[in-house]
């Protein structure tokens, strides 16, 4: 699985936030079984999904924040609200562990699975068998902010449509025997946990980066066209210059960026979808 640096993570947290479906977590709200919630954060960084969550679902709570980082762990373990919507504790547990091991049993009494920016990272096995561990124990998960391949920039520039196919090839790409699904991941999941019988509702989460967020700018374009100079090295001399365009912009408030994602709702059949 990949690292990611705190920093990141903590620089991208308000974007995320502002661009999670929350009427995914009203319809979640809704369905889930009145009673002490567990629930698991898969993949959890810093812990940034959980500081934005428990604070919007009410009863009281058990977090179980899996990463294989350490380092992240510490962060998330002592970073999530003390309290749930409705005042009731909340209180956070941290697991060292590889979260495309867990199976069924793994997920014995929990009520609901959780994870941002994680299905584009795992390959079609891993998303098979995450989904059928969910489905197998019941618990609901709403799995959030994967990326589906569309970016807009405005204004365009004649290269964006390349950079965005290499980039999109590098989220493809074979790593360390292992195929990651990139911005097919919603698709994939999606047909999964609906072939097993799950309700799946779909929400668009873009990241909408105006001038007032500069820095997150600048930082999203270095990754990204690095990353697709790393999957099309031919394209190193006009992306180098295309970077430094994009960050002058960026610096003097004139670039506008959405960057699309998807967030997934999983319902088990015990779970009803409101009207």
């Amino acid at each position: 699985m990949t690292a990611f640096a705190p920093d990141w993570l903590y620089l991208r947290e308000p974007a995320d936030a502002a661009a999670r479906a929350t009427e995914l977590v009203d319809t979640l709200r809704e369905s889930l079984a009145d009673g002490d919630l567990v629930i698991r954060d898969l993949g959890c960084g810093t812990g940034s999904l959980g500081r934005w969550l428990a604070g919007r679902l009410p009863g009281t709570q058990r977090w179980i924040l899996h990463d294989h980082d350490a380092e992240l762990l510490t962060r998330a373990r002592t970073s999530l609200p003390a309290t749930a919507l409705d005042g009731s504790p909340v209180d956070v547990v941290a697991e060292e562990r590889d979260v495309t091991e867990l199976r069924a049993a793994d997920l014995a009494g929990t009520s609901l699975v959780v994870a941002s920016a994680l299905l584009d990272l795992l390959t079609r096995d891993e998303v098979t068998a995450l989904a059928t561990a969910i489905a197998e124990a019941g618990c609901a998960a709403l799995l959030t902010l994967s990326v589906t391949g569309v970016v807009e920039l405005s204004p365009a520039d004649p290269l964006d449509p390349a950079l965005v196919a290499a980039f999109n090839a590098h989220q493809r790409r074979l790593t360390g025997g292992r195929r990651l699904l990139g911005p097919t991941a919603v698709d994939v999941a999606a047909t999964a946990f609906g072939r097993l019988g799950a309700t799946v509702v779909r929400g668009a989460s873009a990241w909408r980066l105006g001038p007032d967020q500069a820095e997150l700018q600048a930082q999203w374009l270095e990754g990204w066209v690095g990353a697709a100079v790393e999957q099309l090295p031919e394209l190193r001399p006009v992306a180098d210059v295309y970077l430094q365009r994009r960050l002058e912009m960026a610096r003097a408030g004139e670039l506008h960026a959405v960057i699309h994602h998807d967030d997934l709702l999983v319902l088990p059949p015990s779970l009803e979808v409101a009207a």
